[in-house]
């Protein structure tokens, strides 16, 4: 029987439906959590959860893909008699890393000759879908299983992903920005610039008001794009498609070619607020 690699992830890749049935990803989901309710978070409305958080003035947590959930992913594919590569939200973002190492120890209690690899992608969003994508075609395209992951790793190097909030509230409300800043931020309009680095969210820069913070964000992107050439592009938003339509028809002016404005769910979505844009995009050298 023919071995295929299939390609496991989580829905804070937020990739397309169409494009994850067409790749035959397979995908754990992570949920986010009230006090009187929870969601899968690919099953709210995110208008309903956004407005739920205003009018409550909480900010929920998230929550993991259980143990079991992995494990039923995991076994699934190697029942199939198939092999498994499997890329996950970063490792310092979340515990869904560490619970597949561990459902993959009791895959291969139950299956030794399992093949199971895990990548931790070292960030989140479409900067890890964009690494799942291209696991998933190198699966389709016959490439080995060692092959494949030096891919993802070459490419998980060349991969930023910048973005911008409407306001600090979130970041306040989450406890992500305290003390004086949180006083001090809101008063002058101070936006920070954040973005994933090695694996965590950090600040990039800060600048007076949200279209300065915006036009230095495409400023790096140039940059970057001018000293290493420009692979991937994607705009991000956060229940905000206006804004996040505009600013991909923009770059899609300046770079000649179709930009994809792709929504950002609860999980990430809750940490920053509805209103956030950010660019995902890989350069074709470091």
């Amino acid at each position: 029987m023919l071995i295929s690699i299939k390609v496991v992830t989580d829905s804070t890749s937020y990739i397309d439906n169409h494009i994850k049935t067409s790749l035959d990803i397979y995908t754990v989901n992570l949920s986010v959590n009230f006090p009187d309710e929870s969601f899968d978070e690919t099953r709210v409305s995110y208008g309903y959860f956004y407005d739920k958080i205003d009018r409550e003035n909480i900010i929920p947590t998230s929550s993991q893909p259980t143990l079991g959930q992995i494990f039923e992913v995991f076994r699934t594919i190697i029942r199939q008699g198939n092999e498994v590569l499997a890329i996950f939200i970063s490792a310092q973002m979340s515990g869904t890393y560490l619970s597949a190492i561990s459902a993959k120890q009791m895959i291969l209690q139950e299956y030794p000759e399992a093949r199971i690899e895990i990548i931790d992608s070292k960030t989140n969003c479409m900067a890890l879908g964009i690494q799942v994508i291209e696991a998933a075609k190198a699966a389709i395209n016959g490439l080995s299983m060692e092959d494949i992951i030096e891919k993802v790793l070459d490419l998980r190097d060349r991969i930023h992903f910048y973005f911008v909030p409407a306001s600090l509230k979130y970041l306040i409300k989450g406890g992500r920005i305290g003390g004086a800043s949180a006083l001090i931020g809101p008063l002058l309009k101070i936006t920070p610039i954040l973005f994933v680095n090695n694996g965590q969210t950090d600040v990039f820069e800060r600048l007076r008001g949200t279209k300065k913070a915006v036009e230095r964000m495409i400023l790096k992107l140039q940059q970057d794009a001018a000293d290493f050439g420009l692979q991937h592009l994607l705009v991000h938003h956060i229940n905000d498609e206006q804004q996040g339509q505009a600013l991909a028809e923009r770059l899609g002016k300046l770079y000649q070619k179709n930009i994809d404005a792709l929504p950002i769910g609860p999980v990430i979505g809750l940490h920053v607020g509805p209103g956030t844009v950010g660019l995902v995009y890989s350069t074709k050298s470091k």
